[in-house]
């Protein structure tokens, strides 16, 4: 086998999250993005003593599990539902031997309760995040995904199966807007150009929709370059400038306000980023129509979603992850319970009747906010939350808590502040992952520091995609 070599091979199975393995001349192959079963032509790119790693060329022959078409046009090209050929209960049955697979190289003598499905399985999604581009250089306005493997194409997504209809027609009156102004977007090498983002939120229960336009502040990206080496601006043309941008949003505004959706437009926003990076944020935010908001409800209680907070990306599977969190939990009237990393503070609130106490604890001061507003909107007045860093605020806390919920980030617990929670010796924690590979590194820890993982159940958020949600309950085992 050699590096740079061209090979074909047959997927014999698939390791979380999406590494497919070919055996190869007595080594083992992952190549990401593939499917059991399927037989494909591969690139090796990095070799090591019994594996290597491969990229995708071409899927020369579909695997059996493969019984369903293509939902959306540009499947495959598209790096975000992987498995939408798969029937639905092929992934669940994927993805619950997956996480099962994780969890018993760390764990014994625990109860496996499987995976619970997504109440939805297409059109899930409350929210999306597009970027503004062009699907090949030079080419005309596109608006929608990054084109797998690349940092710069972008696919134009108007028949996404993962989200409901109307965000399809919302992206679709957008790009056809600017595209017919000829308006241009920004181009990160350059970095000269005016549109950004577009994000859409859409409320399940509510139908409430909130758009969010994310530009530069480079309505004309010509003037923009020469001002900025040039500190004696005439005034008329950044009033120009400013009309001109004035005029072209209140035409979106009205061309949005238009559309025949099933849900409805409660808020047209405009953010303006300027940062480097392409990521979605904003120096500041104008408020184009409407509310900056939405109003969502999950398990009888209301939450408000602003336009950068944090919200589990689909209402109803939430609901079912949340109710086995409040199942973990149990009956705890008497019982201070510390829900860390809270984010807008919907698990703190779903607890907080089953409980004396909760506190909540999120580095997003804007999060806190939210939730304190949240709480105050479900006249729940049990809940405490704090801004800060979990591992700072732990040292600062004086209540001691009898029961610990923790739904981290991504990458999992910060080591010293998981230290700090064990040390709090609490008989019960609740652990909700999004990445079941962080999940298993921090059960290592707390079973090696006196905690027995008693429950595990994983729970299907995100249908089509490799993504899977875990729900864990841990007790302290006795001396």
């Amino acid at each position: 086998m050699k590096k740079g070599q061209v090979y074909e091979g047959k997927v014999l199975r698939l390791d979380f999250p999406n590494k497919g393995i070919v055996e190869l001349d007595d080594k083992r192959v992952t190549v990401k993005n593939t499917i059991p079963g399927q037989s494909i032509r591969f690139v090796v790119n990095k070799i090591r003593k019994d594996k290597a790693e491969g990229r995708l060329i071409e899927i020369l022959e579909k695997s059996p599990l493969e019984t369903r078409g293509q939902a959306c046009r540009v499947f495959g090209d598209c790096g975000g539902c992987n498995y939408h050929t798969l029937s639905y209960e092929q992934q669940l049955k994927l993805k619950k031997e997956q996480v099962k697979g994780l969890i018993d190289k760390v764990c014994e003598d625990y109860i496996y309760e499987g995976i619970l499905k997504s109440p939805k399985e297409w059109g899930y999604r409350n929210k999306m995040e597009y970027s503004f581009g062009d699907e090949y250089k030079d080419g005309p306005l596109s608006l929608g995904l990054h084109k797998r493997g690349s940092f710069h194409d972008i696919l134009t997504t108007d028949d996404c199966a993962i989200v409901d209809e109307d965000y399809n027609k919302i992206l679709s009156c957008v790009l056809k807007y600017f595209s017919g102004l000829g308006v241009d977007y920004y181009h990160k090498l350059t970095h000269r150009g005016y549109l950004r983002h577009l994000v859409i939120r859409k409320a399940a229960k509510t139908e409430e929709i909130l758009v969010n336009l994310v530009t530069s502040s480079q309505i004309n990206e010509d003037d923009a370059a020469e001002n900025k080496n040039n500190h004696d601006v005439d005034k008329s043309e950044c009033k120009s400038n400013s009309m001109m941008e004035i005029e072209l949003l209140n035409g979106l505004v009205d061309t949005l306000l238009k559309l025949e959706l099933s849900g409805r437009i409660t808020g047209i926003l405009h953010s303006y980023n300027d940062s480097l990076a392409d990521v979605v944020q904003a120096d500041r935010t104008e408020l184009l129509y409407g509310r900056d908001y939405i109003c969502e409800e999950l398990l009888g209680l209301k939450f408000k979603i602003s336009a950068y907070s944090f919200f589990q990306t689909n209402s109803l599977g939430a609901e079912v992850l949340y109710s086995k969190v409040r199942e973990y939990v149990g009956n705890t009237k008497d019982k201070s319970i510390f829900d860390l990393y809270s984010g807008t503070g919907t698990i703190a609130q779903i607890l907080a009747p089953v409980a004396r106490k909760v506190t909540g604890v999120e580095i997003v001061k804007e999060a806190v906010e939210a939730a304190g507003e949240n709480a105050l909107l479900n006249g729940i007045d049990n809940c405490e939350f704090i801004a800060g860093d979990v591992l700072k605020v732990l040292d600062e806390l004086n209540e001691k808590p009898d029961i610990i919920v923790l739904d981290p980030p991504r990458d999992g617990v910060n080591p010293k502040a998981l230290g700090k929670i064990i040390d709090y010796g609490v008989d019960k924690i609740i652990y909700v992952s999004c990445k079941p590979t962080s999940l298993v590194r921090d059960l290592e820890i707390l079973q090696g520091r006196g905690y027995k993982v008693e429950r595990v159940c994983a729970v299907d958020m995100f249908p089509q995609t490799v993504h899977v949600e875990c729900c864990v309950l841990m007790s302290r085992v006795e001396k």
